[in-house]
């Protein structure tokens, strides 16, 4: 309430967030809701709903943090404020002015500020911040939430999201500062014209695409152009370079949804922008049909995710989990470079702790190397430099939530580069009478019957994120002897670290039979966050048994009040 009456006191009467706060003054849980804690930086930064209060997604809260950032650019030094910060947003509500509003305080603090003409994906801003040698990068967007919802990336000059020694030293200046008053701001016309602002030319686009394309295993006369195919950017930053990296390439009857083609901030045709979501390609399925199309690929609305939807024999479309994408991008990377005669003798790719084995399974068999890290691409991609110093070359890194990461230079997960390898397997495969459906099952056949599942409590609010926390104290303090009646054989507490994983609220079960799953709240969102893996002698043994698990565990989880 003392934060709140701070607010009502000294917004200015005509904000429009101060008659937002007087409308919910007798409405005191959501007066706690808002004012409970600051946002603070989970996997991917901050992220919160736009509306009043410190725990949300307003100028006031972007302010601090950008004026928090700059204070500790600036002690970083006079050569980190010259090489400055590139900015970026998403198509959201605000995202363009919260991105411009940052400007102007990184400019008044003396830091050169790159910004972008219009909207751009998540990872180009990732590989431009190496490429203009910046100090740091941020991106304006909340990912694939739902239209109330916006955030804040923060990324440093390795081209990872800020690590989390880097974030919690943002973090103490951040939290040394008010929300109305050290904020420093520099009229953006005023900066521009002194040269602290600058605005990217198409020229950064072309270096950009022209990384990705470069990620091709095969050339165009190996592969079927022609391959019907059906993409949805889901009205995000996707649009214009995926369909522009799909006409480079060469494919000659590629679709793309048009309802869902230009920005939209509201998502009016698809409500949830999640590509994992089924109910994303509604649409897309409706355009395959008509098409004819054998693949349905779509992005979300800052084009870091990448998920698909193939044909099967029986001429209908089936989504793909992460784990499974994931296997087919395995297997072209690796069969691709072997056929080519350009496997590295010391290979080495990365997947989170949460992600299925399988792909372990597959890389051995190629002799390439499998190394894990915590979920959040800043861990998968942050393992790059260390797999270099090692003489490893790196070739893919991924996790089961649809990101993944094919491009050295590209240090976040990249749904554009994503779909050009996944198009271009589609088309190589076509082109020898084979669909991705035919490939996923031949693997299947080869590496084992492995199942996978990746459900998710969502509970909102401070009561949900106690409940979360009695979920997870609940489960440390009385492990599981036994789930569906198979016996727990090893439980890793990641709380504390393991090996070479850093300290993470993350608890992985190995059964008897050889089933895995974990469990670890989102660090993004209100959810806690399961994943089942099993293997067995068919997918359908495998399936029947990863819901025995599943049921079993939740009904443990679910009693947790």
């Amino acid at each position: 309430m003392d934060r709140y009456n701070e607010w009502l006191e000294k917004l200015p009467k005509d904000d429009p967030l101060y008659k937002e706060l007087i409308e919910i003054k007798d409405d005191e849980s959501e007066i706690k809701e808002r004012f409970f804690q600051d946002l603070k930086f989970g996997t991917a930064g901050l992220r919160g709903k736009i509306k009043a209060g410190t725990n949300c997604m307003n100028f006031y809260t972007v302010g601090r943090a950008t004026q928090g950032i700059a204070n500790y650019i600036v002690e970083c030094g006079e050569e980190a404020m010259k090489k400055g910060v590139v900015i970026a947003h998403d198509p959201r509500h605000f995202s363009k002015e919260f991105s411009d509003f940052a400007a102007s305080i990184f400019a008044a603090n003396g830091i050169k500020v790159y910004l972008f003409k219009g909207m751009r994906p998540t990872p180009q801003l990732a590989y431009l911040i190496r490429q203009l040698h910046t100090i740091s990068g941020i991106n304006i967007t909340a990912s694939h939430n739902p239209k109330d919802y916006n955030g804040y990336k923060a990324y440093w000059e390795d081209g990872c999201q800020v690590s989390s020694e880097i974030a919690d030293g943002m973090m103490r200046k951040i939290e040394e500062l008010g929300y109305f008053s050290g904020i420093k701001k520099m009229d953006l016309d005023e900066a521009k014209e002194k040269g602290l602002v600058e605005t990217l030319g198409e020229e950064w686009d072309r270096r950009y695409l022209d990384r990705i394309e470069a990620l091709k295993i095969h050339e165009s006369d190996e592969i079927d152009l022609a391959i019907p195919i059906v993409y949805t950017p889901l009205n995000g930053a996707g649009s214009v370079p995926f369909s522009q990296m799909m006409k480079d390439r060469g494919f000659t009857n590629f679709n793309v949804v048009e309802e869902q083609r230009n920005p939209d901030p509201d998502f009016t045709t698809v409500g949830y922008p999640n590509p994992e979501s089924p109910a994303a390609f509604k649409l897309s399925e409706e355009l395959g049909k008509k098409v004819g199309a054998e693949l349905l690929m779509a992005t979300d609305p800052d084009a870091d995710r990448f998920a698909i939807e193939i044909l099967t024999d029986d001429g209908n479309y089936i989504p793909l989990n992460g784990n499974q994408t994931g296997y087919l991008l395995v297997n072209y990377i690796l069969e691709g470079h072997k056929a080519a005669g350009t496997l590295p003798e010391k290979g080495a790719m990365v997947k989170s702790i949460v992600t299925s084995d399988m792909s372990s399974v597959m890389a051995e068999a190629y002799g390439v190397k499998m190394f894990e890290a915590l979920t959040g691409f800043k861990n998968i991609c942050g393992r790059i430099p260390f797999l270099e110093e090692n003489g490893y070359t790196y070739l893919f890194g991924y996790e089961e939530s649809v990101g993944y990461a094919a491009c050295e230079d590209i240090r976040d997960k990249d749904g554009i580069s994503a779909g050009m390898l996944v198009a271009e397997a589609a088309a190589y495969y076509r082109k020898r009478g084979k669909s991705l459906w035919q490939v996923l099952t031949g693997l299947y056949e080869k590496y084992g019957f492995y199942a996978e599942d990746e459900p998710n409590l969502i509970l909102e609010g401070i009561e949900g994120a106690e409940r979360i926390s009695r979920m997870m104290s609940t489960l440390r303090a009385d492990l599981p002897k036994e789930i569906a009646g198979l016996k727990v054989e090893k439980v890793i507490d990641f709380k504390n670290g393991y090996e070479d994983i850093p300290a993470s609220n993350v608890l992985r079960f190995r059964l008897e039979d050889g089933s895995v799953f974990s469990v670890r709240p989102s660090g993004t969102e209100p959810k806690i966050k399961f994943y089942f893996y099993t293997k067995q002698d068919t997918r359908e043994n495998a399936i029947r048994r990863n819901s025995e698990i599943k049921e079993s565990l939740l009904e443990i989880v679910n009693s947790i009040e």
